[in-house]
């Protein structure tokens, strides 16, 4: 494995349609764990091949950091557990319910716990809405408020080209919107709504408040 550069937003490759991946290749496996290696070591929950220089239908996202509690969030919980053996059995069963109504059926083993790699992802179903904050690793220190379906299912190939269908909500499903777009030359910041602000401002207001 070997970490690829990232193409920043001006890039023309980052403009254009990407290519089916047909075959499987010795290149193609490759290609998806330097993708896989290059996203954690910039610290993001996705990339898509062109942002690496590659014209081909190829995602990689692993959004299983982000759906860790905050430490002090985690700490109260266990401690309300401990004085209450029903509140830890009830939000053992919510929390089961919860995870489990955002797994897709992929031979019964497929969980959104660690990466997730899509080739020639096709959109077949979407609805709701949900509006937030997005970034970019193409476009490092920026955000914006973008609006996303809340839901959607995609019928895609797995890093073996075995092809399967997924679904996803909330912060997977904007994750999974977001990659695919880069695939047709599309990138967020043509979708936000007002203008991109700076990261490290943003946080700096959060924590002064």
């Amino acid at each position: 494995m070997a970490l690829r550069q990232i193409r920043m937003l001006g890039d023309p490759v980052l403009e254009k349609k990407c290519r089916e991946v047909n075959e499987r290749t010795p290149r193609l496996k490759e290609l998806v764990e330097d993708m896989l290696e290059t996203m954690y070591h910039a610290q993001g929950v996705g990339l898509a091949a062109p942002q690496v220089g590659v014209l081909r239908q190829i995602v990689v996202i692993d959004v299983s950091d982000a759906y860790q509690a905050e430490p002090e969030e985690a700490e109260t919980e266990e401690t309300a557990q401990a004085a209450d053996p029903a509140a830890e059995e009830n939000t053992a069963a919510e929390e089961t319910a919860e995870e489990v109504s955002a797994l897709p059926d992929h031979t019964g083993e497929w969980q959104y716990e660690g990466p997730i790699v899509l080739i020639n992802p096709v959109l077949l179903e979407s609805s709701g809405e949900q509006t937030g904050q997005e970034g970019c690793l193409s476009v490092p220190g920026k955000a914006g408020d973008v609006s996303r379906p809340e839901y959607v299912k995609v019928r895609a190939l797995d890093a073996d080209l075995v092809p399967f269908e997924m679904e996803a909500d909330s912060l997977l499903a904007r994750a999974v919107c977001h990659e695919m777009d880069h695939l047709n030359g599309v990138m967020y910041v043509t979708k936000v709504n007002g203008e991109l602000y700076n990261v490290a401002e943003e946080e700096q207001e959060q924590e002064e408040a």
